[in-house]
């Protein structure tokens, strides 16, 4: 997959298939586009392509309004490079490029920059300033023989209705499970792990701080997470929390991320990881002290080594 910054670079005399959209969080909704995108291009010859916008068209058009985001950026892209996509174009969006009209979006996008031949939407897609664009509008131009238009209608792409929305309240409420039903993959969240108190260690089970890279990006509720991650080529599987620490005290308090991966002992200070939510343990809870922490602790480590032990055979 050829990733373009600016139209400028993209090989104009290539004939296209493409979609349009911030595809926010790559649910099943759009996989299947995607997926419909990339079929008809290789039946033609043509070549498919993603055309997105960064950031996010909320974040200018809405600024005071908080975003939650599904992906960062740096997920989205990881996430598309296995779509089988040929290429990607990521457009800047800012208030100039949501002024511009729906019909100047198409002219001199769609069809002078990337050389459309057919354009693949999703149901109720909109564009264009004061989303004037919709499929009605690009009928117009496939009736002057512009391009050819279609539309794949919500019951190609579930039966129950999946939106970035729904994904987002599932998150919001803990419900990873069903988020990761309509995302078609498990949550992730990303960051780099830094040094904390260490309070873990001192109870038998040391944990990695995440700092997240994107500051918008989605926590779910509070709480106890089977996750699980890649490094150094290898699948560490673990438990979790996300929350306040209430039984700590701390001259600061506020909300981090800690993991504690099983049967691993590496120093993994400073390295990226990301983080796969697979299922909610359990909501935060205070305890009168770190003993009886610990012990809880220990509860929820045989409760995610067999949840994970359920969906594999293998021993953790």
């Amino acid at each position: 997959m050829e990733l373009h910054t600016q139209l400028s670079s993209f090989p104009i005399h290539q004939k296209t298939v493409l979609t349009i959209g911030t595809f926010d969080g790559l649910h099943l909704g759009h996989q299947k586009i995607l997926k419909t995108v990339c079929a008809e291009a290789k039946q033609r010859g043509l070549v498919s392509v993603l055309l997105t916008f960064h950031p996010h068209p909320r974040r200018v058009l809405f600024p005071d309004e908080p975003l939650g985001l599904i992906q960062t950026q740096e997920e989205k892209l990881t996430r598309l490079k296995a779509m089988g996509l040929d290429h990607l174009v990521v457009l800047n969006f800012n208030e100039a490029f949501a002024q511009q009209t729906a019909a100047k979006f198409v002219e001199e996008i769609l069809i002078k920059g990337l050389n459309a031949q057919s354009v693949i939407i999703g149901y109720d897609h909109q564009f264009g300033h004061d989303r004037q664009g919709n499929l009605a509008f690009l009928r117009n131009y496939e009736a002057a023989g512009a391009f050819e238009v279609k539309e794949i209608p919500v019951e190609q792409i579930d039966a129950v209705y999946i939106s970035s929305s729904k994904i987002r309240k599932a998150i919001e409420q803990g419900q990873i499970a069903t988020a990761n039903a309509y995302l078609g993959q498990p949550y992730q969240v990303s960051g780099f792990v830094s040094r904390g108190l260490q309070n873990g260690r001192s109870i038998g089970f040391p944990t990695a701080n995440v700092q997240l890279t994107e500051s918008e990006k989605m926590l779910p509720a509070d709480g106890v997470y089977a996750v699980s991650s890649e490094f150094e080529g290898q699948t560490l599987y673990g438990m979790m929390n996300i929350g306040w620490r209430p039984t700590i005290k701390e001259a600061k308090v506020e909300r981090k991320i800690e993991v504690h991966f099983f049967d691993f002992q590496s120093d993994i200070y400073e390295a990226y990881l990301a983080l796969c939510l697979h299922e909610r343990m359990r909501s935060e809870q205070r305890f009168e002290n770190l003993e009886a922490l610990k012990d809880q602790l220990k509860k929820d480590e045989l409760a995610v080594r067999a949840y994970f032990k359920r969906l594999s055979s293998s021993e953790f």
